[in-house]
């Protein structure tokens, strides 16, 4: 069989669909996505991505006879869940007795979605081979005439449909009806390939205090084989569990703004509750082009407060199972100053990345950092990394080291030396979290703690432009017998 390009596969729409056929009833479907952070589906590049995870319900018009037939519903997705497909006829006027999935592949899934609909099969030279009900599409096409005879063409150039063609799988069904005529279903499944994930962007506002205007967006990621015209969309925040490995896995393609808006301002979603996770319905309809990454709008942009914070940060909260007393346990060391930013979730912000923007010296807005933002509810505190300060710099040495196994105490101290190149005095933040054990008490310190907990010191060292400064500390470890026999 000569393969038949899919440029050359010619369309023509019809009014009417033929008997056995599934139609589309435009413009009910309904995508229920859930978010996703595989970079696969917001990256560009060709063909289908099997990542994320959406729930699909289609309203169909089926043309049904009386009793057992086979039906075949062509135009789905890449990568269904076969185990999590259903039709349901309204009134319970017919039954599934069984049904069969085949994948979509290239012009074989095109081809495959015509089946059971009315074609014209052409030759080289534009002249009709056959025409009639296409029954099967693969090794040949086999073509029923009006006059129940049949055909088998190996040898063709063009296909032309009075009903549009997809690519995606084909769902081959059993139907036990219990009287002819239309009946209206909803088909159901599961598919990978789609996908969501929050868009903040943060632009900082001129000014002494650490102000941001704060724009809110919803990413929609289509890899799915398939366009979605007119589509109800609901957008799922949190983290169900998929236990199957096909299930979506935890920018560069092109931006097309999906919401039909009919204002100047775009309306917001509809927020609700899910069982435990956090929904957001869109308030018209959608198109999703296959391979788009399309955006809409998840909250109105406002300014809101923030925290800017140089970090020099030493060590981390985990504890030991017991008192370590090596000296080498808590070396010193140099390291970067790290720039750090924290802003309060005026409402429940889906899990996302941030991007940060700044005015230079002529108002031209500019990025200085990306960060993760994490399901965050409402009145809780997001951090995020923005990157390394260029002109500060940290060194942590150690001053003093001494154990007494008698008393099972162990005294050490440091000293912090911050350096700043810039022309202007910043204000350091050093974090550190003496880790040697659980129990211990600061003895001194040439600064007041800004913040003391459990596992963390902070001190809050101003340096000025062009010098340095020093924080000396001293923390005394204790513990008992039971904490370490040994010791």
């Amino acid at each position: 069989m000569r393969p038949l390009p899919l440029a050359t596969l010619a369309v023509a729409i019809a009014t009417t669909a033929s008997t056995g056929a599934l139609a589309a009833s435009s413009p009910a479907t309904h995508l229920t996505l859930y978010r996703s952070d595989d970079a696969a589906l917001f990256s560009a590049g060709n063909g289908g991505v099997q990542a994320g995870y959406a729930v699909a319900r289609e309203p169909r018009e089926l043309q049904l006879k009386n009793g057992v037939q086979d039906i075949s519903l062509g135009g789905l997705p890449q990568y269904l869940d076969p185990e999590a497909m259903a039709l349901s006829v309204e009134g319970d006027s017919a039954h599934v007795l069984s049904q069969r999935l085949l994948l979509g592949q290239g012009q074989n899934a095109a081809l495959a979605s015509l089946v059971g609909q009315p074609v014209s099969v052409l030759g080289s030279g534009g002249q009709p081979l056959a025409s009639g009900t296409l029954l099967r599409a693969g090794d040949g096409l086999l073509v029923q005439g009006s006059d129940g005879g049949t055909s088998l063409i190996r040898e063709y150039a063009a296909v032309r449909a009075q009903n549009s063609f997809q690519t995606g799988s084909l769902l081959q069904l059993r139907i036990d009806a219990q009287r002819a005529g239309t009946a209206r279903a909803t088909l159901s499944y599961t598919t990978s390939g789609l996908g969501w994930r929050a868009a903040y962007v943060g632009t900082l506002q001129p000014g002494d205090r650490c102000q941001m205007q704060f724009e809110s967006r919803a990413s929609i990621a289509n890899r799915s084989g398939r366009d979605w015209k007119d589509t109800q969309l609901t957008l799922v925040a949190g983290e169900p569990n998929f236990a199957k490995p096909s299930a979506p896995r935890p920018m560069g393609a092109p931006v097309a703004y999906a919401m039909r808006a009919k204002a100047d301002a775009a309306p917001l979603p509809e927020q609700d509750t899910l069982a435990d996770y956090r929904t957001y319905t869109l308030p018209g309809a959608v198109d999703l082009p296959d391979g788009s990454v399309s955006q809409v709008p998840l909250y109105a942009t406002r300014t809101i407060e923030c925290e800017r914070t140089s970090l020099f940060e030493n060590g981390g909260g985990w504890v030991p199972p017991q008192p370590m007393i090596n000296r080498d346990f808590t070396p010193g060391g140099n390291g970067a100053v790290t720039s750090t930013l924290q802003l309060r979730a005026f409402d429940s912000l889906p899990a996302g990345y941030l991007r940060v923007l700044t005015a230079d010296r002529n108002g031209t807005p500019q990025f200085i950092g990306e960060g993760r933002i994490n399901d965050t509810p409402k009145g809780s505190d997001a951090h995020i990394t923005l990157g390394t300060a260029f002109d500060l710099r940290g060194e942590r040495e150690r001053t003093a080291f001494s154990v007494d196994k008698a008393s099972r105490t162990l005294d050490e101290s440091f000293r912090i030396t911050l350096t700043n190149a810039g022309d202007s005095a910043r204000v350091v933040t050093v974090r550190e979290h003496p880790s040697r054990w659980r129990q211990w008490t600061l003895v001194s310190s040439s600064s007041k703690p800004s913040q003391q907990t459990p596992d963390t010191l902070e001190f809050r060292v101003t340096v000025p432009a062009g010098g340095k400064a020093t924080l000396d500390y001293a923390v005394r470890y204790q513990w008992s017998a039971e904490d370490h026999p040994q010791g």
